[in-house]
């Protein structure tokens, strides 16, 4: 059985979006910021951290290639250092440990002491962050209409909706997995990462240095 190379990119657009922005990954985070809050608002910090993933990642999806033509920079080179970024990344949650390029230290220090947490930094930047806003700006780059690019949006609103299901969810998952089970599903989601990250490296270095190919 073949796929068009539209569903292709549909399917690899969905399943790398899902593991940059990892829901499960930031259930701890979650829990550990929502604990002196009562049920009800938790589940509003579920659910406004899902439409802000929703939002952000959907605007760079349709202005992306804008932002990038303003500020001069080409694809290849965005590929490039969104790839390295992107590795990064998996390299820390292939040790089950945060990156600091969705949230330092000294982040979530200021972050424990906030009233509002769904936005920052639960949305921004632990979920919908630099790595993600990368991968999606490149996905939708690569689109050929603006049909690819509505099907890229709705694939994103699946994401935001597991999202939301995942931290509505959390203290039951949380409970079910425990810190080695979501370090194992930190992991998995690490090793794809990994994976894209070096291929947007690759490809992009390729467009920039065509003796490497």
């Amino acid at each position: 059985m073949t796929f068009s190379p539209e569903y292709a990119l549909y399917a690899k657009a969905l399943v790398g979006v899902l593991a940059i922005v990892n829901p499960l990954g930031a259930i701890p985070v979650f829990l550990s910021l929502c604990g002196d809050r009562t049920p009800a608002e938790c589940h509003q910090v579920a659910r406004t951290s899902a439409v802000a993933v929703a939002v952000v990642l959907i605007a760079a999806t349709w202005a992306g290639d804008a932002l990038l033509g303003f500020f001069g920079i080409g694809i290849p080179a965005f590929r490039t250092g969104g790839g390295l970024l992107i590795l990064l990344m998996a390299i820390s949650m292939l040790h089950a440990r945060q990156s600091h390029t969705r949230q330092t230290q000294s982040e979530a220090d200021e972050a424990s002491d906030k009233e509002n947490i769904a936005v920052v930094p639960l949305a921004i930047p632990l979920m919908a962050g630099p790595g993600g806003i990368s991968l999606v700006i490149v996905d939708a780059h690569q689109a050929a209409s603006w049909s690819d690019r509505l099907m890229l949006s709705a694939g994103i609103l699946v994401v935001s909706l597991v999202v939301w299901l995942a931290l509505r969810l959390a203290t039951p998952i949380g409970e079910k997995l425990g810190t080695t089970g979501l370090n194992i599903a930190t992991r998995i989601m690490g090793l794809l990462l990994a994976a894209i990250g070096i291929q947007m490296l690759t490809s992009g270095l390729i467009k920039l240095l065509p003796g490497l190919g």
